[in-house]
């Protein structure tokens, strides 16, 4: 599978406790932390949800 390289380019204050529980699935703890992650179809939702907070690059 590919792997994906997300980035938190927007600050999650004032979002949806559910859009920030996905961002703490991810790996993500603060801004500008960058963590790869498998492209699985988990993973892929979780994305979709937080898409306007991250920059996405394939690997």
């Amino acid at each position: 599978m590919a792997k994906l390289k997300l980035t938190q380019v927007i600050s999650s204050n004032g979002c949806d406790p559910r859009q920030k529980a996905n961002l703490r699935c991810l790996g993500i703890r603060r801004m500008n932390q960058s963590v790869i992650v498998e492209e699985t179809p988990v993973a892929k939702g979780q994305i979709s949800r937080v898409a306007h907070l991250l920059k996405i690059e394939k690997i």
